[in-house]
């Protein structure tokens, strides 16, 4: 979508260039410098009105209101500001296999070891951004030999050096090159960078917060996955025994042949799920060694013994949706993104602008025409050699066919996209907020209704063994309530692992621990900077 530029009243070249030379974004300014920046623009920028303002640029969104959706989640709400869950929140379950499982996915998942190797790229580039900001200094040196023909160039206007060999050097110690960092072209380059490396690191704790999260939700549905392969095995036992007294009774006479089919095909039902949980379980055995950077057999043995997790639900804190950014790493890493954008608006902005530069270089140079080499270090090795070069430069780009004003366009157009991503990912971790509170609110009711059926099955179990004992209940009898106390508990166990897992989703959508340690900053604000009037000028001029 295009944005309509607002027009705003211009100010006079002399306020404009003032107001530049003296702001400068941190960089200080001789007096000399200054006069000759002021006066080579007062030729371009007459008459400078109106211009881009930050009104043209995307707009960050505001926290979202999420006052009664907190109050209808029925969840308690700290009474302090310290309930956001910490960086070890899944030792909160109290489970020693989960605990080494989440340590050794840390240090081996190679999605995160990928991540790690990323930021270390960033980190690389900001050195190298950095060392813009000063001088370069380096030695040069090099030789060359080579032979006149007999006929050419040289014998045509000195035919005593046709033939001849010709050597040379040059001695350079001290090569300095400098580019004045005057519009702060550099250092917002380096501002670029220090913003992607930010983003990063962000996005590193992100993909650390998926990967625990992700050990976390497989490990507890494994966790009740294997509870239901007990209870299903258990009632196949049920469902056989059961079948089998409905054949003895049929062989009999006591009892139709319908019943027997019933009873087989309830058993037939019971393998069938036997294997469906245990494929389940397989595949969440798998995902977690992907997950913590091994193979399939490293978790073969998973979930035999008996341990136990403890339900955990975090309290939600009291200003969750103002404090969201500073603890989701997905928002950090796209307001570091902006940021960056914002840097590189400003690069693009001093590629218009004159540049300045500076050389200097000192040495020692030779050369004499001789068949041996042996003569050219006396004449090297001489005070008469030294030599030295001072170039200061000057540029000022005058026409480059919309080149510089499309690629400031570009750059306009990345953060206005850096800026939509991060309201799309404000609203998005709103939502998942959300969701993961109404899920949770649905786990725990319920879990809490299966807990109320699954005591009256009990009840009726207990009846039932009681009217056995008094032999009022034949043995068919027992087991079916047998399997109706057994098909609850399955129920529960399934509901136990949504609630497990709805908790680890509240978790990742609060965070996960994360915290950005780095001083709030204001957000970008690319267009109100002192340059911008300038540029859109010399732009509407020469045409970039």
């Amino acid at each position: 979508m295009i944005r309509n530029r607002r027009p705003r009243t211009g100010k006079s070249v002399a306020t404009l260039f003032r107001r530049t030379v003296l702001s400068g974004r941190r960089r200080a300014l001789s007096a000399s410098t200054t006069s000759i920046v002021i006066a080579c623009a007062s030729l371009l920028l007459v008459g400078c009105n109106g211009g881009t303002t930050q009104a043209d640029r995307a707009q960050f969104l505001d926290a979202p209101k999420m006052e009664r959706t907190l109050a209808a989640s029925g969840l308690k709400h700290s009474a302090t500001d310290g309930a956001w869950p910490n960086e070890e929140w899944w030792r909160r379950f109290k489970n020693g296999e989960l605990d080494r499982l989440v340590d050794k996915a840390v240090a081996d998942n190679q999605n995160l070891q990928k991540a790690r190797d990323t930021l270390i790229e960033t980190e690389g580039n900001v050195q190298v951004a950095s060392a813009k900001l000063l001088p370069s200094l380096q030695s040069d040196y090099w030789s060359r030999q080579s032979r006149n023909p007999n006929h050419g160039v040289v014998y045509s206007y000195n035919n005593g050096q046709g033939g001849r060999e010709k050597t040379s050097a040059f001695l350079t110690p001290f090569v300095m090159t400098w580019e004045m960092d005057f519009w702060g072209k550099n250092q917002a380059t380096m501002e670029a960078t220090l913003g992607q490396a930010a983003a990063q690191q962000a996005e590193m704790e992100q993909t650390r917060l998926l990967l625990i999260t992700g050990v976390c939700r497989a490990y507890l549905r494994g966790h009740a996955l294997a509870r239901q392969l007990q209870i299903t095995n258990e009632l196949i036992t049920l469902r056989r025994e059961f079948m089998a007294i409905a054949e003895t009774r049929y062989q009999t006479g006591l009892e139709t042949a319908d019943v027997v089919q019933i009873a087989r095909g309830e058993y037939e039902s019971s393998v069938r799920r036997e294997a469906t949980v245990r494929a389940a379980l397989a595949i969440q055995k798998n995902a977690i060694a992907r997950m913590i950077g091994a193979g399939p057999d490293a978790t073969y043995a998973l979930f035999e013994s008996k341990k136990s997790v403890t339900p955990q639900q975090p309290t939600l804190p009291r200003h969750l949706p103002i404090e969201l950014l500073v603890h989701r790493p997905d928002l950090a890493a796209a307001l570091h993104r902006a940021e960056a954008a914002s840097e590189r608006i400003h690069v693009a902005k001093t590629l218009l602008l004159p540049s300045f530069d500076l050389s200097l270089a000192a040495g020692l140079e030779a050369s004499v025409t001789s068949t041996s080499v042996n003569a050219l270090p006396g004449y090297l090795v001489n005070p008469g050699a030294t030599g030295f070069a001072v170039v200061p430069g000057f540029h000022l780009p005058i026409f480059q066919a919309g080149r510089l004003s499309g690629g400031l366009e570009v750059r306009r157009a990345e953060y206005d996209q850096a800026v939509d991503s991060y309201n799309e990912t404000l609203l998005q971790a709103a939502q998942q907020v959300a969701d993961a509170l109404a899920n949770l609110r649905r786990a725990n009711t319920e879990y809490d209704a299966q807990m109320q059926l699954l005591k009256t099955a009990s009840n009726q179990l207990d009846l039932a063994q009681t009217r056995l004992r008094d032999g009022l209940k034949d043995r068919r009898e027992i087991i079916q309530e047998r399997v109706d106390f057994q098909e609850a508990s399955f129920a529960r166990q399934v509901l136990e692992g949504d609630r497990l897992v709805a908790s680890v989703d509240l978790f990742q959508a609060l965070g996960g621990g994360y915290s950005d340690t780095t001083p709030p900053k204001p957000k970008p604000t690319p267009e109100n900077d002192p340059l911008t009037p300038v540029v859109d000028q010399i732009t509407q001029i020469t045409g970039g």
